[in-house]
């Protein structure tokens, strides 16, 4: 049983195919996070890219403001800020603000910064940019907690520095990105902040998974804390429908279009050519494309890694149609989430009891309507003439 409750997030980079209207794409991923409000997911993260054509999303804090105009309940997470693209003053100030304007609904997840093209652009060196990362998240933490900071290093001087506006939520979540190395449980635990695990049922990934968790924690009791399961979240990508052969069918086309982004930028997954299937990640472990049945089967695998990690986190790929993608995450909401969390439990155990006493408590039912009916004739002796 677990000790906490798995919950549902989104996580848009997004991927959005170079032949569609980009303005309708944006508003897309505004709707899927309304739709996600909607239906009870927990979060859902924005990223942030420069380059490539298809990750469209360049300000996380503007999409994060404009979904918060549109939700209620869901948090919104910038998934994630590239740190060494930003002045630590800037992105805190920005963040105090946002923090505001949700609500307290913000989620501050920061990285390193996936396309090494975004840093070529800017004229940094990608890498230098874990150390940057360091670097950043720490003085925005002090800056967010009221300090002020005169600092300098090679990419920024700050003096006297200070928001003069703090967040909305005193205690406003950090997150820091976690694939293969582990610079992320290493942050993690120096800045008390979560773990976001964007590869973890990649191979690579899968693998790491425990053993960075496992450096997060040792790393955090060195600082005297305890790293919380329920900050770990796990991403994967997982498409579902009745049916295996219906989910393949509704994922296919889109696959093949992110496929050919993915081989564009990274030479590893271009050598694999037309060779790379959805059937492939599939058999891997990689993904889910089938049943609510395989997705429970995926995150009791996770949960083998990790026992109790707090959020499953949905790569949102845009495979599937629009209307089959909300189709995929509501069926995610109505039958896998319960199913891992036991939350239908107790109605089980009191249908299971009505059933083994349905005998008695007919027999109780019909000796009532009898009594009625006996009661009834005692007290009008002439309808029974």
């Amino acid at each position: 049983m677990r000790k906490n409750k798995l919950k549902l997030g989104l996580f848009i980079p997004p991927f959005h195919a170079l032949n569609e209207n980009p303005t309708l794409c944006l508003e897309r991923d505004l709707q899927i996070t309304q739709f996600a409000d909607e239906i009870g997911m927990s979060e859902v993260w924005y990223g942030e890219h420069h380059s490539g054509g298809y990750e469209i999303i360049m300000s996380p804090e503007l999409l994060i403001a404009a979904a918060a105009e549109r939700t209620k309940r869901i948090k919104l997470g910038t998934g994630v800020i590239t740190m060494p693209y930003h002045n630590p003053l800037m992105m805190a100030n920005r963040l105090a603000q946002l923090d505001h304007m949700t609500r307290g609904r913000l989620l501050f997840g920061a990285g390193p910064g996936l396309l090494t093209a975004d840093a070529e652009m800017l004229g940094l060196d990608a890498r230098e940019s874990r150390e940057k990362l360091d670097q950043g998240i720490g003085v925005v933490k002090r800056l967010l907690s009221g300090e002020w900071v005169t600092e300098k290093t090679s990419w920024y001087d700050l003096r006297d520095a200070h928001c003069h506006l703090l967040p909305y939520n005193e205690n406003l979540e950090i997150a820091v990105a976690s694939a293969f190395s582990p610079s992320g449980g290493v942050l993690a635990a120096k800045y008390n902040a979560s773990m976001l695990a964007l590869a973890a049922t990649t191979p690579d990934g899968y693998d790491a998974l425990a053993g960075n968790w496992k450096i997060a924690c040792d790393e955090s009791a060195k600082y005297g804390r305890t790293m919380d399961p329920a900050q770990l979240r796990c991403a994967t990508d997982m498409h579902i429908a009745d049916t295996r052969d219906k989910a393949m069918d509704q994922a296919r086309k889109g696959f093949d279009i992110t496929h050919r982004y993915f081989a564009n930028q990274t030479a590893h997954v271009a050598n694999e050519g037309a060779t790379a299937t959805l059937e492939g990640m599939v058999e891997r472990g990689e993904a889910v494309i089938g049943t609510p049945d395989d997705a429970v089967a995926l995150i009791r695998r996770l949960e083998a890694k990790v026992a109790d990690f707090g959020t499953l986190l949905l790569l949102d790929k845009n495979w599937a149609s629009f209307e089959n993608k909300k189709n995929s995450l509501e069926m995610i909401m109505r039958y896998v989430l319960p199913e891992i969390n036991g939350d239908n439990a107790s109605r089980q155990k009191s249908f299971d009891w009505q059933g083994v006493n349905r005998d008695k408590f007919e027999g109780t039912f019909v000796q009532a309507a009898q009594r009625a009916f006996d009661r009834y004739a005692e007290t009008h002796p002439e309808a029974a003439k």
